[in-house]
Order: C-alpha cells, then structure tokens, then sequence
C-alpha cells in the first residue's frame, strides 16, 4: 500500500507547521510552561479558524469535509509543537458541543480507570462515556474534583469524584479515534526529538571532536529513526483502515517511540538535557502523559491479542502444555 502523501495533503501539513510556528513559537512554549499550561484562548480560536478541529465535519455543516489521515497530519504536527490543551477532546466534539468547531468552546474528556481529567478547570464541556457534561451537570463535576500534581508542567490534572469519573472508557469508534489523534501526537513528537538529537549531535563538542562521530551516538539516532519510521507507516495506515487492531498497534508504536526517542535525545543532550531550559524533558513528560491517554499499552496489547484468533498447534495436535 502507497502512504506517499498527495500534494493537497503535503499542502494541509505545511500550512499547520507555519502556523504553529508562528503562533506557537519556543517563545510561546516557554509562556505556556511558566503560566502552568492550560488553554491559550486565542490560539484555540485560531485553530478554529483555521480548521483544526472541524477539519473532518462535512461542507454543509460548516466544516473542511475531509478524513481521518488529512486529521492525523494535523495532530502530528501539533505533537511536534507541544501544542498544549484538549486537543483530541475537541475535535472529537465539533459538531457535537456548540462552539467546539469554531475554536470558541474548549471540551475535554474524562476517560474513567482512575485517570485524571486534563484540563478542567478552563473547559466548557465534557466528554464522558454516557455523553457530554455542559451547565450545571458540568459545574457540580468540576466542584467535584480535586487538583493533582502533573508529571507535564503544560497539562493541569483533576481528578473527578462520582459515577461519572468511575465511567468505563468510551467504547467503539470515538475511542479507536481518540486513540489513533494522540498516537499522531506521539508520532510528531517522536520525529521531533530525533530532530533535536541529530541537530544538537552534528553542533556538540566533545574531546575537540563532535558527539555526532560518536559511535555511540551514531546508534543512538539511528535507533530513534527506526522506531520513528514505523509507528509512521503504522499511524498512517490505520489512518486509512480504521480498523481497531491497526489503531491498537499504531498506539503501542507510536508511544514507544515517544518515549523511548526522548530519553535517548536526553542522553545525548547530556547534563543540559536534564535542565529546566531545555525542552527535551517537556517532551519526555507528555509522551508519558499521552501514554496512558485514550488506549494504554495493556488496552493495546489486549486488542491486537484478540486480534489474533484462537491460538492454533504449530504441527498437529494438542495445543496444550505439558
């Protein structure tokens, strides 16, 4: 299967980039970080404006009218950025919670399991597995819940008290796309820190030579590479399928290769990759975050295990043990 890019989807990624590089610059991130994260409503309605998250709403109903992939080229790139925010809950909900569309209503999601809300506090709505909160059903749910600390300094965490924050997690196609919209997120971010290695390898002395000579350090990009590549060729294709076991393997891939490529883009960086000015650890923190967001690893590993079938005798026979 073909996944090359045509040049409208080029076009539609190309665009996202300049945007966020001008609207969300490393200025911006460092902005983002000292005020403690949370939603810049400006840049939520310039996203709107600019089709983010009614990217895949119909043209009669006020939307781009196009798919999941060309959606998936858009989280990546807002992966890449950091881009902070209910990004996935909202554009889940446009066309569902008034104003989401338009970048005017921030929505965010409770997933059940335990896990804290992101977001909360500045949101206008509520994604939960029995519908949406909004009004009064979502103040007596956000009176309900408590502050936790964040391992992201740009995603303040509540955790919900009462049935709704107990609610399984969303089932069928709205979860298998929240899924797949955050593995795009890793998929973006996992490329970028293997930028960031490679660029700070190719500048970095050491012992009057560059670390980039390195043996070491040679492996160490070329192994952020091969785990990049292949969660691409994974999100793109359960882009195009849907299918839920695809969208399964292309979380386990891409959250791999987030978190693995930035721990190894923090070891090259050294002692300075460990520092508050860098933003690699940022990185690293929200690939963590995003981990556990919408599939978990064991939720993965469970689905592509059912996937599978019924496990069959390898030559004849008994199957069984012993």
């Amino acid at each position: 299967m073909d996944f090359q890019l045509s040049d409208d989807q080029r076009a539609l990624r190309s665009g996202m980039r300049d945007l966020l590089g001008a609207a969300f610059d490393r200025d911006g991130l460092r902005a983002a970080v000292e005020r403690g994260g949370g939603v810049d409503r400006g840049l939520w309605r310039e996203l709107g404006a600019a089709g983010f998250f009614a990217l895949r709403l119909p043209e009669e109903s006020g939307g781009v009218g196009l798919g999941l992939p060309e959606a998936v080229l858009l989280f990546e790139e807002a992966g890449r950025a950091l881009l902070p925010g209910p990004l996935v809950a909202t554009h889940l909900a446009a066309g569902v919670v008034k104003g989401a569309a338009e970048g005017e209503a921030v929505v965010t999601a409770s997933q059940g399991g335990g896990l804290p809300v992101a977001d909360l506090r500045g949101a206008d709505a509520v994604l939960v597995a029995g519908g949406v909160l909004t009004g009064e059903e979502l103040a007596a749910f956000v009176a309900g819940a408590r502050p936790v600390r964040s391992m992201d300094p740009l995603t303040p965490l509540h955790r919900a008290e009462g049935l709704v924050a107990a609610a399984e997690a969303y089932p069928g196609a709205l979860r298998g796309e929240g899924a797949l919209l955050t593995a795009a997120e890793q998929l973006g971010s996992a490329a970028r820190t293997t930028e960031m290695a490679v660029q700070h390898a190719r500048t970095r002395e050491q012992f009057g030579s560059l670390i980039g000579s390195f043996q070491a350090v040679k492996h160490l990009c070329a192994d952020m590479l091969a785990r990049t590549e292949p969660a691409r060729g994974a999100v793109y294709a359960a882009a195009v399928t849907g299918d839920p076991v695809e969208i399964a393997a292309a979380k386990l891939l891409a959250d791999d290769a987030a978190v693995r490529n930035a721990r190894d883009c923090l070891q090259i960086h050294g002692g300075m990759g460990f520092t508050w000015e860098a933003d690699v650890h940022l990185h690293l923190k929200r690939a963590w975050l995003r981990a556990a967001r919408w599939l978990s690893a064991a939720e993965a590993e469970e689905i592509l295990a059912a996937g599978l079938g019924p496990v069959r005798p390898l030559y004849g026979g008994s199957a069984a043990l012993g």
